[in-house]
Parts: C-alpha cells; structure tokens; sequence
C-alpha cells in the first residue's frame, strides 16, 4: 500500500467511528449554527499573490513540527502576516489535527477557512460545514472520478467552495471533464510516495484554462519560488510547514511575500 492508500483506510475507518457516534441526520440538524459566510475562492482571486497559511500538527514526512503550538497563536502571527486565507490540516491519525483545531480557527480569526483533510464522505462535507469551514480539498488522487464528482456537487450544495487538487496530466484532465471547478490546486507533492517537485506546478500550469484560480501547494521555502509563480500566473500558494517551522511565523511570512501580502477588505 501507499502512504495515500494508507490515510485513505484511516480516514474511512475514522469516519465511520465517527457516524456511529452522530449520525448524519442528527449532525445535519446543526447545520443552523454555520456563521456568517467568508468566501475563500474571492480571497484566492484578488490581485497579486494569494497566499493561504496552514496549521497542521504534524506530517509524515517532517514529524512534530512546531511542539507546543496553539492555534490561536499562530493564526493571529497567519493573519498580522497578510496571509489571504487560512488552511486547518483536520486529520488525525497521521497529521495530528482535529476539527476542535477547525472550530478554534473559527472562532480566533476572520480570514476564511480550508478544511484541509482526505475527505471522502459525504459525513465529512457536513462536519466542515457545522465546525466553520468556509471550503474543503478534495484531492483527485484519493477518489474514484464519480466520488470527485458526487462530493463536488455535494460541497457546492452545503456552499463551500472546493478546492480541487492534482497531481499530474491525467488527473488534471479528468477533473476538468468532470467538474471545471473553479479552483485548482497543484500539489507539488506526490502523496504515494512524498516526493516533492516544485516542476509540477510549472508543468500542469499551461494546460490549465484561462479564468482558472490556481493554487501552488508544497515545498515553497523561497521568496524567489513564490516571485515566480507569480509571474507564470500562479494565483496563490499553500504553505505550512515552512511558516510553522520558523521562530516567527510572521515574520516568515513577510519575508516570503516581501511584505506584500495585505488582510483582506472588510
């Protein structure tokens, strides 16, 4: 099995673990208490370099990143930073997130809010929704093509945006066919084997339709990485572990967009 093959079976086991505990109709009825909508695919739009700045605990291929971290504290350097959006990394077995981290961005930030996690139930779009996530990933690497598209349809129905990540040609080929959403994330980062190239996101970007928002993800350490993007067309960048990693994530922040990034309008 691969690392993503892996987390797949984690997650579906979670998820089920999880049904049996609230059932999808009794998680439904709390659906109400979804706060006030912050659009994350304008965020990503706007001009210049987006940049959405993700919490996560821990990975597999960095361990423990930043011990001790609270999501308070570092959401608060996220958004004195300019970061445009905010990503909250969910998954627990491998990553060590939690929705409880999901709902404390809520609560602790107005940026709008990714549900970053191996979402491949219908339960978990109505989790995002209850616990504050303004969008969710799905990730084309760990979906069959008529779950990418029952899930798609189904986060567009709770109004989340969707974040549709790929890997490489086919996978990109086959979202478009299916979907054409509105967001595309390129991860730069193979999840079979966590190889990273950042060439990837240069590679797919030319066969990507214009009036796309584009998303850079892993392994972006450099101003100059992210200057570059820029200039190709790229619209915003994913980055965690390089923030997190640092002594002052707002300052890492600052150094990598030059100080350019700029809170949203509100």
């Amino acid at each position: 099995m691969t690392i993503l093959d892996q987390i797949i079976a984690s997650t579906e086991q979670a998820v089920a673990q999880r049904r049996q505990q609230l059932p999808l109709a009794e998680l439904e009825t709390q659906l109400h208490r979804r706060g006030t909508d912050r659009p994350f695919a304008e965020a990503l739009a706007r001009p210049g370099l987006s940049v959405v700045a993700e919490f996560k605990r821990r990975s597999p291929s960095a361990g423990e990143i930043r011990p001790g971290a609270t999501v308070e504290e570092v959401l608060s350097a996220y958004q004195r930073g300019g970061a445009a959006a905010l990503s909250i990394l969910t998954e627990e077995a491998n990553f060590g997130g939690s929705l409880e981290d999901l709902i404390a961005a809520r609560s602790v930030s107005e940026l709008p809010i990714l549900r970053k996690d191996f979402i491949v139930d219908h339960y978990q779009l109505v989790e995002s929704a209850v616990a504050g996530a303004d969008a969710v990933l799905l990730i084309a690497a760990a979906l069959e093509p008529s779950q990418l598209e029952s899930l798609y349809s189904s986060a567009s129905s709770l109004d989340l945006d969707v974040l549709v990540e790929v890997h490489d040609e086919q996978e990109l080929a086959t979202v478009l066919e299916l979907i054409d959403p509105e967001l595309i994330g390129i991860n730069n980062r193979d999840l079979r084997d966590f190889s990273v190239d950042v060439e990837r996101t240069h590679a797919l970007l030319a066969d990507i339709p214009a009036g796309k928002t584009v998303v850079s993800e892993s392994g972006l350490y450099e101003r100059a990485q992210l200057e570059e993007l820029e200039r190709v067309g790229v619209d915003a960048v994913l980055i965690g572990e390089r923030l997190l990693a640092s002594g002052d994530p707002r300052a890492a922040l600052e150094e990598l967009t030059g100080g350019h990034g700029a809170a949203p309008e509100r």
